[in-house]
């Protein structure tokens, strides 16, 4: 008899994705007539500007869209994602050297595929966003958690960082604005990591998805701006799904030195071949056109952010740092574990999470799917009025007896 496992290793040991499971619960009871609001998801909840949705018809029409196009991305786009790169971060690359992929997630799993080989250790500040470690594992690498807390702004330290560093290290993951704390790193921060980077020969897998989601005084600056002399061992991560509300579109890309691009292209030839013909037509008008829609959507998420951070700030044992970027709060609730809630005692903020949405139906994302326990995900990409009255159905949970 064969002995041999029915599912690979290697795809046995992935765990599924935290922030979609949440969400997918929450859909669930919303179906079943349950009154239930979610914070879960990481998408914009307005609909994609009618500019880009008129593209895509259009693109139905177009013959060439019935046939197999460069598994690399159309020509047009690629070199449109080129123009868009210089105009929003002063970064100068050849559309050569631009793989688009399908969807931001393929793009995360391919930069790692292309570099990191069996055993090579990935520095990955934590909290993460969920998928990191995941594709980090897939590509053959360690992950390799640096934590900052609340305290630090969720920010590490180039001294954590050169702690963590070994012979084996490849590359430091980098996201900011953060998914999913919000925080944004600062010029003097970026070149500070940039430079260390470059003088111990790792490699920077940068994602920049958040770019134009940044607000008070925060800048997005691309670390390639401040260390340009990064350029060859470097890969930005990026697409249109959080800008342009076009999560389901899914069309994302990576840039990087030649080599590394050409790999990534000839795996995703065989992977996957062209991105959707008319997906990429949609993206050709998001990144050709003008930002009015973006800065709309931008206001209406400041104005949730805020929103949310003062009534999560109303919360009994929850500390809330305020995010600089992209949609999500991450509170601190240490604060709020190990105490008696309707004769439950929630020691994790998993548990937590379970019992806000058993009593009171939030769904919520607790800090085990990014890293340490502890912590609270909720993405403000969602209403006004289900923020206040999401976040006082917890409140009102904690503040009992």
């Amino acid at each position: 008899m064969n002995t041999l496992p029915r599912v690979s290793t290697r795809l046995a040991a992935i765990a599924p994705s935290a922030t979609l499971a949440v969400d997918a619960r929450a859909k669930a009871l919303k179906a079943a007539g349950r009154p239930v609001i979610g914070f879960g998801a990481g998408e914009p909840d307005f609909p994609t500007p009618d500019y880009i949705v008129q593209a895509a018809i259009a693109a139905c029409s177009t013959p060439a869209n019935h046939r197999y196009t460069p598994a690399q991305g159309k020509p047009v786009l690629r070199e449109a994602i080129a123009a868009k790169t210089l105009r929003d971060t002063g970064v100068e690359v050849a559309a050569s050297d631009i793989l688009v992929t399908n969807g931001g997630k393929q793009a995360v799993f391919q930069a790692f595929a292309a570099i990191v080989d069996e055993g090579d250790d990935v520095i990955l500040p934590a909290p993460y966003w969920t998928t990191y470690p995941e594709a980090i594992r897939l590509a053959g690498g360690v992950p390799v958690e640096v934590f900052a807390g609340s305290e630090q702004d969720y920010k590490v330290t180039v001294e954590q960082l050169e702690a963590a560093r070994t012979e084996r290290t490849k590359a430091l993951l980098l996201c900011s604005p953060s998914n999913p704390t919000g925080s944004v790193h600062s010029r003097a921060e970026l070149e500070e990591i940039g430079r260390w980077a470059l003088e111990n020969g790792v490699w920077v897998i940068t994602d920049e998805i958040y770019e134009h989601l940044v607000y008070d005084d925060a800048e997005f600056v691309s670390i390639l701006k401040v260390v340009p002399d990064l350029m060859d061992t470097t890969i930005v991560l990026n697409g249109v799904a959080k800008t342009y509300a076009m999560t389901g579109w899914r069309v994302g890309w990576m840039f990087g030195p030649t080599d590394v691009i050409r790999a990534a292209s000839n795996f995703q030839s065989h992977l996957t071949s062209n991105v959707n013909n008319v997906a990429q037509d949609a993206a050709l008008a998001a990144v050709s056109g003008d930002l009015t829609a973006v800065a709309e959507m931008r206001t209406a998420f400041d104005r949730r952010r805020r929103l949310i951070v003062d009534e999560l700030s109303k919360v009994p044992g929850f500390e809330v740092p305020v995010p600089k970027g992209a949609f999500y709060a991450y509170p601190n609730v240490e604060g709020a574990l190990g105490r008696e809630i309707r004769g439950r005692v929630a020691t994790t903020s998993a548990e937590l999470a379970a019992i806000i949405l058993d009593e009171v139906e939030v769904a919520v994302v607790p800090g085990e799917a990014f890293g340490p326990s502890g912590y609270l995900r909720l993405s403000y990409a969602t209403s006004d009025e289900d923020i206040v009255e999401g976040v006082g159905r917890i409140r009102a949970l904690l503040t009992e007896g």
